[in-house]
């Protein structure tokens, strides 16, 4: 029987440095915690404040619910999904970094179009959250975020959809850098603000 007062190092009986091995050892377990927490950062950094009423997340196993955290801003429910870097996407040059954001579902699933019809597919749809949170850790080992609207982000241009498919069907790899370059901000209350 586990007690809420042991860490999980003291629970797996494992030292730090043995744990640190093993997620060293295995980029998607890296990739799964760093996402993770990520979402923890993501609340804690931008909206554990008093302009945000509540914050909350979906089950993650529910397929029709997308979205990482879910605020109450000024009367309005707002869905965020956070995403982080592909590592073996970085680059340094000329004081900027960049990088690329893999924006999909984990799996293939139906989705509702906008237009009524209905497809399978791994891409999200535009207005399935309404605002993107990218973590930057990788960049400087540093919880930096940045952020834009679902309506603002890239489209698809996978040839196997239809040009009406591909209107809403978002990017599976959005082009992302720091300091952020539109439609990316640093910050995320103005653009909540104008979804106001």
């Amino acid at each position: 029987m586990t007690h809420k007062n042991e860490t999980i190092l003291e629970r797996l009986q494992v030292s730090a440095a043995q744990l640190t091995e093993v997620i060293d050892a295995n980029p998607s377990l890296r990739g799964i915690i760093l996402g993770y927490l990520a979402e923890m950062k993501l609340k804690q950094t931008w909206f554990d404040r008093p302009e945000v009423a509540k914050s909350f997340k979906y089950d993650d196993h529910d397929r029709l619910k997308k979205g990482d955290l879910v605020v109450s801003y000024k009367g309005r429910e707002f869905t965020i999904e956070s995403k982080s870097l592909q590592t073996n996407t970085i680059r340094y040059e000329d004081g900027v970094w960049s990088g690329k954001v893999q924006c999909d579902a984990s799996d293939r699933r139906t989705v509702k179009l906008p237009n009524g019809r209905r497809i399978e597919t791994t891409c999200l749809v535009i207005g399935e959250f309404d605002l993107l949170a990218v973590n930057l850790f990788a960049f400087e080992n540093k919880w930096r975020f940045i952020f834009a609207k679902n309506s603002d982000l890239p489209r698809t241009r996978f040839k196997r959809y239809t040009a009406t498919q591909r209107k809403y069907l978002l990017a599976t790899l959005i082009d992302v850098t720091w300091p952020p370059q539109p439609p990316f901000r640093d910050e995320p209350f103005g653009l909540l603000y104008e979804m106001l």
